[in-house]
């Protein structure tokens, strides 16, 4: 009796602890707390694409910074856009400079959009970035951040984004089989108050946590400049020389995480890293520590940032948080993921590595 007591206490602890695991699960939300709602539901009808043909519309870009994954939400927003009949009268770079955003804001108005399409630097300050475009009834559509103290559906019609825990349970799965789902990982986080990477990093850290009982995060490391990357590494390394895995937020301080690694002679530590970059790819496909590059479908959060401010205009009211999905990169895929992420072949260095 004594035995069987025990064995129904110990199956009702296990149940119990997976069912507070799976209730602590991080789950995707919009930078005020929306649900998310995947991309693909938001749809137009033939005719409701010729009624905004019809309408003359313009459209103009604002965006944070202009780089790999940047460049391919525009392209997919300026295909949408063109399919629509809407003309794109203007594009700035504010080179991750919330002040110069505002500038370029106020430049792009001067072409008196219908619409307008950004991804804001700094929500807590961005209401006079976009209060002059907000006022004149331009339909604001974000990419990841919203505006602090603007209304969803007032103000703004819609935040587009990926699926940001997934992202982060992808890479942790990623690196756990690049591991053999044993040893220790050093957490590189991004120590700023940034939604969407800090989802990421959350989910990332819950899944090595809770989903590889032979894993454990042995060090963490927040990092606010990706210049500071290297510096970390080594800290991470000299404490631990047998990390077995390196998590970072983005592929830039993955360069230099893997610099560090080259510096060391180091070939068994594995990497795991976000957005693809052409440099980690190389290293992943040259035998290097990449395991993996997770990746979102960029050229679909461009395309249906597009489609909301279509929809917006036909008074059609759009879903507060739109999703993509993310994608696993690596060795055997890398051609098809990137497609499918950025709808563009890789670059010639990588494609030719790739072979």
């Amino acid at each position: 009796m004594f035995k069987l007591q025990t064995l129904l206490a110990s199956t009702l602890l296990v149940g119990m602890t997976a069912m507070a695991s799976a209730a602590d699960r991080p789950q995707t939300v919009g930078p005020k707390g929306e649900a998310p709602t995947p991309v693909a539901t938001l749809e137009l009808t033939e005719a409701e694409v010729a009624k905004v043909a019809e309408g003359n519309y313009t459209a103009a870009f604002a965006w944070h910074e202009l780089y790999d994954w940047s460049n391919a939400v525009a392209r997919g927003a300026k295909d949408e856009f063109e399919r629509l009949g809407i003309k794109v009268v203007a594009e700035t770079d504010a080179g991750f400079d919330s002040a110069r955003q505002k500038s370029d804001v106020e430049t792009i108005m001067a072409n008196q959009p219908s619409i307008i399409v950004s991804l804001p630097i700094d929500p807590t300050t961005a209401q006079t970035v976009y209060g002059i475009a907000r006022d004149a009834g331009v339909k604001l559509v974000f990419v990841d951040n919203a505006v602090d103290g603007f209304t969803l559906g007032k103000d703004y019609v819609t935040v587009v984004s990926a699926d940001l825990v997934q992202i982060g349970e992808k890479a942790a799965r990623a690196l756990a089989a690049s591991m053999g789902e044993t040893g220790t990982v050093g957490y590189m986080f991004h120590d700023a108050d940034f939604p969407v990477t800090n989802q990421r990093d959350q989910a990332f850290k819950w899944t090595i946590e809770n989903e590889f009982p032979n894993m454990e995060i042995a060090i963490e490391s927040g990092m606010t400049d990706p210049a500071n990357a290297e510096d970390i590494a080594r800290a991470m390394l000299s404490r631990n020389p047998d990390l077995g895995g390196i998590y970072t937020p983005w592929a830039e301080p993955a360069l230099g995480v893997l610099s560090v690694l080259r510096q060391q002679g180091n070939d068994t530590t594995r990497v795991v890293t976000i957005d693809l970059n052409e440099p980690v790819a190389l290293d992943m496909l040259k035998g290097g520590n990449t395991a993996a590059i997770i990746a979102d479908e960029a050229y679909s959060i461009g395309v249906y940032a597009a489609r909301s401010a279509a929809a917006s205009l036909l008074g059609k009211s759009v879903d507060p948080f739109l999703v993509v999905d993310a994608i696993t990169v690596g060795t055997d895929n890398v051609t098809e993921g990137w497609n499918k992420s950025m709808k563009m072949d890789p670059p010639e260095s990588v494609a030719e590595a790739a072979k």
